[in-house]
């Protein structure tokens, strides 16, 4: 008994020694800066390996899709700051030092975005130059963004919930459009932050006090707050093992991309119910030969149970628990057919999470998957295994 008191006092002991390490690096204004943008840039680095798949999917789902709106998206967050200012709503900084602010945030863009674009002559999906690397308007949209969310923010969550809404669909729509690969959107969604943020740094300095009006800009945390939240995953999935499709042939399928929708509501800091919409794409391989016209599709709508532990103010722990439905079409290959599914799976995961913003956040994913395969009139299950990150609108 005494034992048993002894070991869940040194694993609290543990944790709060975790949580408060954890903090007091996350709580510099360097480490924030750093928190907020370079998991993006990060990422938009890692997936460029899966640059095709991800594009693969757009092909086939949004081949038609052509719209100028994200030409104007980018700069709404903008716009709504300057009609909040011009009508007379107090925000953080006075006229002078917010326009300085700001400037000194569309230099930093501008010039981190252009020397990328003419030093990496990477090629657009549509072929029409090679300045594709990374997404300029996703770049200014996360820097209007977070423009606002600083000037206003403290007016209302659903500020800065907006303001990043309107940034990663005008991304969204850079990939629909055909104009970006998904590492020039997070990349540049990465830099608009960091520029956003090096910006403010940079008139903090020259104007101190000046010009700051009587308002409570300061993002404060709350350790206990219901982790509510809506995102959008990108992760790659890892192949597991092979698979029986003929008397002597076997496939397994490549590394490949996997992109979703993930939400859930939760009743205390710990519980929730939630689900996602997702699917993943990858390229059939039989008997060590990688068949390149060949994708496999597999689509999952899941829900279930959502866990959360909060290690501290900024970071938590979590986990799930998920029935999924999931559904994969015939697959014909030369020899062999990969009969369509429609059925239950089973999901789970771990994740991390960093709040880098009171309603915006960043999370690394580990997820497991397990889903029903059958071939030739053989059954058995696939084991999916997927590493990523989410960008999440807390609430």
């Amino acid at each position: 008994m005494t034992d048993s008191l002894c070991a869940e006092v040194d694993t609290s002991i543990v944790i709060q020694k975790v949580g408060d390490a954890l903090e007091r690096i996350s709580n510099t204004r360097f480490h924030k800066i750093v928190y907020s943008s370079a998991p993006l840039i990060i990422n938009g680095l890692i997936v460029r390996g899966q640059n095709k798949h991800f594009r693969g999917l757009r092909n086939d789902y949004l081949p038609e899709f052509h719209r100028h709106l994200d030409d104007y998206t980018q700069y709404l967050p903008a716009a709504v700051m300057l009609g909040l200012k011009l009508g007379g709503e107090e925000s953080r900084s006075s006229w002078g030092r917010m326009l300085a602010s700001d400037v000194l945030s569309v230099a930093v863009m501008a010039s981190i975005v252009n020397t990328l674009k003419h030093t990496t002559h990477v090629e657009r999906p549509d072929g029409t130059d090679r300045h594709s690397y990374p997404s300029g308007h996703t770049a200014t949209a996360f820097m209007t963004a977070t423009m606002l969310t600083k000037e206003y923010g403290h007016k209302s969550p659903w500020i800065g919930i907006g303001a990043y809404t309107v940034a990663s669909a005008t991304g969204l729509m850079r990939m629909a459009n055909n104009k970006h690969w998904l590492s020039d959107v997070l990349t540049g969604a990465g830099i608009g932050i960091l520029s956003t943020e090096l910006g403010y740094y940079f008139a903090d300095l020259i104007f101190k006090n000046r010009g700051l009006n009587n308002v409570n800009s300061n993002e404060t945390f709350d350790k206990m707050l219901n982790p509510s939240f809506l995102s959008l995953n990108f992760q790659i999935s890892l192949p597991l093992g092979s698979y029986p499709i003929g008397q002597h042939s076997e496939f397994k399928v490549s590394s490949g991309s996997t992109s979703a929708v993930e939400g859930a509501y939760f009743f205390n800091p710990y519980v929730g119910v939630g689900g996602r919409i997702g699917v993943t794409r990858t390229s059939v391989i039989v008997n060590k030969v990688k068949a390149e016209d060949n994708v496999f599709d597999v689509w999952r709508i899941s829900g279930g149970a959502y866990f959360s532990y909060p290690l501290s103010e900024r970071w938590l722990v979590g986990s799930k628990l998920l029935a999924e439905r999931v559904h994969y079409p015939d697959l014909q290959l030369t020899n062999y057919l990969i009969d369509s599914q429609h059925s239950f799976a089973f999901g789970t995961g771990l994740s991390m999470t960093f709040r880098a913003r009171q309603r915006y956040g960043i999370r690394l994913l580990l997820d497991y998957d397990l889903m029903p395969y059958r071939a030739q009139g053989k059954r058995t299950c696939i084991h999916s295994l997927t590493l990523g990150s989410a960008f999440l609108i807390t609430f």
